[in-house]
């Protein structure tokens, strides 16, 4: 089977930590031809979803002394090919929040990818409508007392009431935990 995984730039992940590069190790060792590309090497074109494609050739981890190891380099990528997203049995989309408006555009794009032929995981329309900071948002009971509010007085008196809290912005991945 040829799966692409649509991931952040590969330089930047972890072998030892990253999952996405765990699926991907797994489906290389079960004999699977995987490719991978950038969000922002999404296209369509002519109605179809495509992408600037890269097989990817991984140095699976090992596990020394209580603890994942990684070769160096652990992968080696091919030449960039343009290729239909269609011809993909499935499609991975594994890249990490914060949801911009070049990520909702990806969303977009992968729409046009026909369900018949190929396996979109992550749904981009789940992707849309289940936003990771707001969705947890439906399951009060599980997480602790929260606020969402751009309004800084909010804020502050949410932080005087409550003494520690932790502050993470909508659209990025900074967080900071504050004692009031």
């Amino acid at each position: 089977m040829k799966f692409a995984f649509i991931i952040d730039p590969i330089e930047g992940l972890d072998p030892t930590h990253d999952t996405s590069v765990a699926m991907m190790e797994a489906a290389q060792i079960l004999g699977h031809d995987v490719w991978i590309t950038e969000a922002n090497q999404l296209h369509v074109i002519n109605g179809k979803a495509w992408a600037l494609l890269q097989s990817v050739q991984l140095t699976p981890v090992q596990l020394a002394e209580g603890r994942w190891v990684a070769q160096s380099p652990w992968f080696q990528v091919g030449d960039r090919t343009l290729q239909c997203l269609e011809e993909m049995d499935a499609v991975f989309v594994r890249t990490d929040p914060p949801v911009t408006i070049a990520y909702l555009y990806a969303t977009y794009i992968l729409d046009y990818i026909d369900p018949a032929k190929t396996l979109v995981l992550n749904s981009p329309k789940g992707l849309r409508n289940a936003n990771e900071k707001m969705y947890a948002l439906q399951f009060t009971g599980a997480i602790p007392e929260t606020i969402v509010s751009a309004d800084k007085q909010v804020i502050r008196d949410f932080m005087e009431q409550k003494g520690k809290v932790v502050l993470k912005p909508l659209g990025g991945r900074r967080v900071r935990v504050f004692y009031c």
